[in-house]
């Protein structure tokens, strides 16, 4: 069941990434500026910060079993109609719908494995099921780039999403035996409604800590080739390089954060004690190295650095999510991942443009330094709003 959220989450970072590798190609042959670029990147990210809460509360309906290919089918069906795109809206608009979709993902792996797996799994199940983002930004562009040269680019759009759908057949097979099993763990009588997870500071404490977490991410997957090219002088094969080596440190985060929460478990810590030292270390971590990054001589070190503040990032999302979890009955938790998500969007949108006027007026130096933060902002909304890693009452 993991395996398959795992695959779920890396076809959906396919399918969002295919438009990157194929922008060369927009900006010569239909002649897309920069600008209108930005505009069908912008209109997916509005997707997925406008769906969050509608698509929680769709999936929290009608459950995980057709909620996730149900929505699958939809991202995937709208990436296809970009291969029909010859103007900015024919792009922005199915990118649009994408976003809608595809933040159907998260939230509802969140759910199904609150749902299948015991308290001390969830962390490192969540974990692996994120590090699908890291295989799908590795895969994408020369898969992207193959497609490209053998069927031209209309067909990077078209064949990873058909073949993403296949992933339905297993999902259907699997979960028919999931569901005829006992719950892993009683169900919340009664569903609550929007209004009355507004209402607690548990909901308003998971949005800020994802608000303050999330765009973390964000920065260092779109900005890091940047900084590294125009802040450190590396030449772009040497960028490619510690590139990746920083996301693939940074992505282990994922996993090692659910192992070592639940090695806490198994050691005698209670859930809430787990959870708020792995999630304090990581965010520490995530917070100390990136002050020190523009302060490094070294292009090494500081890229060394890069990787250790993503590690801790990435600890703080795998925990985020297992904490929804813990938190939260399965009746809401889509919904909550979802509202946490709008915050997220909200944030990140923001803090993307105030990053590149920054950068224009000054130099990526106060980025960093304001960008350390934001784990401090996190912890305190884990300790002061969240309080404890406990099912609601």
């Amino acid at each position: 069941m993991v395996t398959l959220l795992f695959l779920l989450t890396a076809v959906n970072f396919v399918d969002r990434m295919v438009i990157s590798s194929v922008s060369p190609i927009l900006r010569s042959v239909l002649h897309f500026s920069n600008t209108q670029y930005s505009y069908v990147v912008f209109a997916f990210m509005l997707g997925m910060t406008l769906g969050q809460v509608p698509v929680g509360m769709l999936v929290d309906r009608i459950g995980i079993g057709l909620g996730l290919p149900a929505t699958l089918a939809g991202w995937s069906i709208a990436n296809i109609v970009q291969a029909l795109g010859r103007s900015v809206g024919g792009f922005a608009g199915p990118r649009f719908v994408m976003g809608l979709f595809e933040c159907a993902s998260i939230s509802g792996s969140v759910k199904a494995v609150a749902e299948i797996l015991p308290s001390q799994l969830r962390a490192l199940a969540i974990g692996a099921v994120n590090t699908g983002f890291l295989v799908g930004s590795v895969i994408t562009p020369p898969l992207a780039v193959s497609i490209i040269a053998h069927w031209g680019w209309r067909s990077a759009f078209v064949l990873p999403s058909l073949v993403g759908m296949l992933w339905i057949v297993p999902w259907t097979r699997t979960i028919r035996k999931v569901e005829a099993r006992p719950a892993a763990r009683a169900t919340m009588p009664g569903a609550l409604k929007l209004r009355d997870l507004l209402g607690i500071s548990q909901t308003w404490g998971v949005i800020l800590m994802r608000a303050t977490s999330g765009p973390l991410s964000q920065f260092y997957w779109y900005w890091l080739p940047l900084y590294l090219v125009r802040g450190r002088g590396a030449t772009m094969g040497t960028m490619a390089t510690l590139a990746s080596a920083a996301y693939f440190v940074g992505g282990s985060g994922n996993i090692i954060g659910g192992l070592i929460s639940g090695w806490l478990i198994k050691r005698g810590f209670d859930v809430d004690r787990s959870r708020k030292l792995t999630f304090t270390a990581g965010a520490l971590m995530c917070a100390l190295c990136t002050f020190l990054v523009p302060l490094m001589f070294s292009l090494t070190g500081a890229d060394l650095l890069v990787a250790m503040a993503f590690f801790g990032n990435n600890v703080m999302a795998c925990l985020i999510y297992t904490i929804i979890s813990d938190v939260f009955p399965e009746s809401a938790l889509a919904r909550v991942t979802g509202m946490t998500g709008v915050g997220e969007g909200i944030v990140n949108m923001t803090l993307t443009l105030l990053t590149g006027i920054i950068v224009d007026r000054f130099s990526f130096q106060p980025v960093f330094f304001s960008a350390s933060a934001l784990p401090i902002v996190s912890i305190g909304a884990l300790y002061l709003l969240v309080r404890r890693c406990e099912l609601i009452s």
